[in-house]
């Protein structure tokens, strides 16, 4: 079989384009820190209004640990459990989610919250809110007909404006 040089030249130069661009995307992959969940945190998604923790989703402040506020969420059918988060400017916050049915996904827009919440485990997402304002929380994983009616806010208040 006779290839003709010109076509060898641009399949040398495709395969070695491929090449650069894999070993790209995994230098920053692995750079970045992306990688997969590591499953550490696991419960059973049927009996998840049970389990300790999302018994009570909202907000709640915490001592002693390295964050100021813990915000759990229960995704379920279309919804978000608590329907509205208001949490102070400043505040270091650690964010613990999971779904009850579906894979789900929590993404606070103008943030840096993104989000996978899949049944059976335990998301977490600690970050410092900085900017005052009401911030819609959306589902970016589609999760069936009601995909699109999925939304939360969160709200980051300014504690010493409330008080004047």
């Amino acid at each position: 079989m006779h290839i003709h040089k010109y076509e060898k030249y641009w399949l040398v130069f495709g395969i070695a384009t491929l090449v650069a661009f894999l070993v790209i995307v995994g230098v920053g992959a692995f750079h970045q820190g992306s990688h997969p969940n590591n499953g550490k945190k696991t419960l059973d998604y049927e009996k998840v209004r049970e389990h300790e923790i999302f018994s009570n989703p909202g907000v709640h402040k915490v001592e002693g640990k390295d964050w100021d506020y813990e915000v759990v969420v229960l995704a379920s059918a279309f919804n978000y459990e608590p329907p509205v988060i208001e949490v102070p400017l400043g505040a270091k916050v650690k964010f613990i989610a999971t779904s009850a049915d579906v894979m789900h996904g929590f993404e606070v827009a103008g943030t840096n919250i993104n989000m996978m919440l899949e049944p059976g485990y335990i998301s977490e997402y600690v970050t410092e809110v900085n900017k005052v304002g009401e911030f819609l929380i959306v589902c970016n994983e589609y999760c069936g007909t009601g995909h699109t009616m999925m939304h939360s806010m969160l709200k980051v208040v300014d504690s010493n404006e409330s008080h004047k």
